[in-house]
């Protein structure tokens, strides 16, 4: 590989042989420049060089006891997702507008530079923000109410303001320097789907959206896996209506979030201050249910 070819890599955000290794020969040859062929040659050897190949099932739980959790701060919620939000995969949380997304994923910025000892893991976050909902004062509250320095848990916390899809698929593609420069240990994108949703419109640029989006997330999920982080994407719902029951709500994305994700948890709301949480799909969590709140603390038990 020349300079000049690297020089492009490196810009397009591919800077280590795991990234190339991952990466697909189409993926690569449009986003550098290369010929397919080409493209082939520097993933084999990348795979090659880092000796991916066929493994046992033996091996591969070998590799997984690498995987960390991270703590929610709830008890409750940790058991409902097998203790806590586990590095090398994506959590989608789903819900209606108020059903406490974006709260989890405030607590989460705040938890995740905690000692490991207490659930944490000892780091920064970058927080994608589609919406405009990230308020550092809610930060604030939060680390206040458990007695961490405010100042410290605000400089370790990187917002990147996403305006439009393309704005977001960029700050994607430049994760990986961005981890390594800051010990990034959590990637927040709240919400995943609003500018999509936005942007394309009308059953004819459907395939374009969901293509686009079936990007971002290998992406995203290749970058849990490369760095042993666990990214955290909130998700919306559509009214679906339904003959016997009448209108439903089921989560945005179709099917290509719902492959992509890791774990699914569907939020909704309860009696008074009550929220409901719901795994609706994983490739080895139980399907079941719990309940919390949201406090000055972040989320929290409900008293029994």
């Amino acid at each position: 590989m020349g300079p000049a070819t690297a020089q492009k890599l490196h810009v397009a955000g591919y800077r280590t042989l795991e990234s190339l290794a991952v990466a697909s020969s189409r993926e690569l040859a449009e986003t550098v420049g290369l010929s397919e062929e080409r493209a082939k040659e520097f993933s084999k050897s990348a795979r090659e060089m880092l000796n991916i190949s066929f493994q046992t099932a033996e091996e591969l739980l070998f590799h997984r006891k690498n995987i960390a959790r991270l703590t929610t701060g709830c008890k409750s919620l940790d058991n409902l997702l097998g203790g806590g939000v586990e590095t090398q995969g994506i959590l989608e949380l789903i819900g209606q507008y108020g059903v406490g997304k974006t709260q989890i994923c405030l607590a989460l910025c705040v938890l995740v530079q905690q000692p490991q000892e207490m659930g944490g893991l000892e780091g920064s976050v970058l927080y994608l923000d589609t919406e405009g909902t990230f308020r550092p004062e809610r930060i604030m509250e939060i680390a206040q109410t458990r007695e961490l320095p405010t100042d410290t848990v605000l400089k370790n916390i990187i917002v990147a303001r996403a305006f439009n899809s393309d704005h977001q698929i960029l700050i994607a593609q430049k994760l990986e320097q961005i981890i390594k420069e800051k010990n990034i240990k959590l990637v927040i994108v709240d919400s995943i789907i609003s500018h999509f949703r936005a942007e394309y419109l009308g059953r004819e640029s459907l395939p374009i959206r969901q293509q686009r989006l079936n990007q971002h997330l290998h992406r995203l999920l290749r970058t849990a896996e490369i760095f042993n982080i666990p990214v955290v994407v909130t998700n919306q719902v559509v009214a679906s209506p339904d003959a016997f029951l009448g209108p439903t709500n089921k989560p945005a994305g179709g099917n290509i979030l719902a492959h992509l994700s890791t774990n699914r948890v569907f939020l909704r709301k309860g009696k008074r201050y009550i929220r409901i949480a719901r795994i609706i799909d994983s490739p080895y969590l139980p399907e079941g249910e719990c309940i919390f709140k949201i406090t000055e603390k972040g989320v929290e038990d409900v008293p029994s």
